[in-house]
């Protein structure tokens, strides 16, 4: 993870996110119930975590050059479909 983690509170994971995202996550976050609120801000925390790793980044860089390593999913799709899974 990031240098620094990211305390899990309302403030620190609005501060974490782009204005953007900041608004979804306040909306997301009034529309909760308490049932529901502790739920919302540990999914956008989590968010802010994996998106401050620098490896996540390296990795979804990868992605999208298609340079990551691995097999097409379409390819593991097909293996399984074969073995009648």
């Amino acid at each position: 993870m990031s240098a620094q983690p990211i305390p899990r509170s309302q403030n620190a994971v609005a501060a974490a996110l782009p204005l953007a995202q900041r608004m979804e996550f306040y909306c997301e976050l009034g529309g909760a119930t308490p049932e529901t609120i502790g739920h919302v801000l540990t999914n956008w925390w989590l968010l802010v975590q994996v998106a401050g790793d620098p490896q996540t980044a390296r990795t979804a860089a990868a992605v999208k050059a298609r340079t990551a390593p691995g097999r097409p999913v379409s390819t593991v799709v097909r293996e399984l479909r074969e073995r009648g899974r």
